[in-house]
């Protein structure tokens, strides 16, 4: 019985760690893209937050540093709780 539970173990930690991988990297193509696209905002820290957001859900940020949407439409349709635009 032991050695099942260590290999369970064994195996729990590999796809544990790929996901922190996974997750770490993704955090660093939004931090990146989030930075370029709020480089001009008034309220950079408030940009970036809410441009992070989006990016984690979505996996992609409109290029420039404003408009451009259409290039992606998930990015463009989240809305706030007012039901305004919730992506800078």
């Amino acid at each position: 019985m032991k050695p099942v539970f260590a290999t369970l173990l064994l195996i729990c930690l590999v796809l544990i760690s790929s996901f922190f991988d996974a997750t770490v990297a993704g955090s660093d193509f939004c931090d990146s893209k989030c930075s370029e696209r709020c480089k001009l905002a008034g309220v950079k820290d408030r940009c970036v937050k809410y441009c992070g957001i989006c990016c984690e859900k979505c996996q992609c940020v409109p290029s420039g540093t404003y408009g451009n949407k259409h290039e992606c439409p998930c990015y463009r349709d989240l809305k706030n709780s007012k039901g305004k635009p919730k992506c800078p």
